[in-house]
């Protein structure tokens, strides 16, 4: 897979809605292990809070890459929101990351489907980057050392992303 930072901003803006699109079931296109630890996620976010690391120190973290001109994202989201719901207070924390996106559009499309975690928004690229996100959608499982664990690139299944939860969840 090409990195996204080395890809020049025209193609990669070229790219990125035929990549996103090309999954018509809306199935997971591959989930690998990946390792290394996880990337800073820190900053305003699109609901006008703010997220801190000492937000999801300890726990298992779900980061999910998304954009509101994403087919597969849309189609995704609902089961995200599901799975983050039933986590509860003491289950895993969910960050979404809205990739180069109109933040008015990333806040209408948090409202339409009643998103509950936070968003940051990522408009240069720079975060998905860091997570070696190579196309939308993309959600990382990291553990609660803060090890990334799970790469899922596609609109992921909800009973796929509860089972590498619950993989990265200690007993």
């Amino acid at each position: 897979m090409v990195a996204v930072k080395r890809l020049p901003l025209v193609l990669l803006l070229a790219l990125l809605p035929a990549a996103c699109s090309s999954d018509a079931s809306g199935g997971p296109t591959g989930v690998s292990e990946v390792s290394g630890p996880m990337p800073a996620l820190a900053g305003p976010t699109l609901d006008g809070g703010t997220l801190a690391p000492a937000d999801y120190l300890g726990r298992v973290v779900v980061v999910n890459f998304w954009a509101t001109w994403c087919g597969p994202c849309r189609r995704e989201q609902p089961g995200l929101s599901a799975v983050e719901a039933e986590q509860g207070p003491d289950g895993a924390v969910f960050v979404g990351v809205n990739f180069r996106d109109d933040a008015a559009a990333a806040r209408a499309y948090l409202e339409e489907f009643g998103v509950a975690y936070p968003s940051l928004e990522d408009a240069s690229g720079s975060i998905a980057h860091d997570f070696g996100v190579p196309y939308l959608p993309a959600t990382i499982v990291v553990d609660e050392t803060g090890e990334m664990r799970y790469r899922a690139v596609g609109a992921i299944d909800e009973d796929v992303l509860r089972d590498l939860i619950a993989g990265v969840s200690s007993e």
